[in-house]
């Protein structure tokens, strides 16, 4: 299975973006994920949804908004109460913050193996 990270902002007003999208794919919905990190000491967190790969596809989207929702603010606030709508419980994780890495796409190869070892999304076949 492909697992590929689609980012969608850092959480400002793309957090309604994610939200919507959570929503309107309820049926393929699997995850909703904090991953909490710290950037020049602010705890700030990335959110992300998970979804079932489309009809026979093997591609899995993972949607995220990047290292920009504080975890006491009203957007990480719409973003637990969509979970809880959606029956979903919320994983968080503590990971690394991105500019720990010299390109996104090792952060993100980074994020999906620690993804995968917690069992979140299924391990690569």
């Amino acid at each position: 299975m492909i697992q590929r990270f689609i980012e969608l902002g850092e959480g400002y007003s793309d957090i309604y973006e994610l939200i919507e999208i959570a929503e309107t794919n309820a049926e393929r919905l699997t995850r909703f994920i904090a991953l909490k990190t710290k950037i020049n000491e602010k705890e700030v967190c990335s959110v992300a949804i998970v979804l079932q790969p489309a009809g026979e596809s093997n591609f899995q989207p993972i949607y995220i908004c990047l290292e920009g929702v504080p975890e006491h603010s009203k957007r990480w606030d719409l973003f637990q109460d969509c979970a809880s709508m959606q029956n979903k419980e919320l994983k968080v994780l503590e990971v690394r913050p991105s500019n720990e890495f010299n390109e996104k796409e090792l952060y993100y190869q980074y994020l999906t193996g620690i993804l995968r070892m917690q069992h979140v999304i299924p391990a690569w076949q």
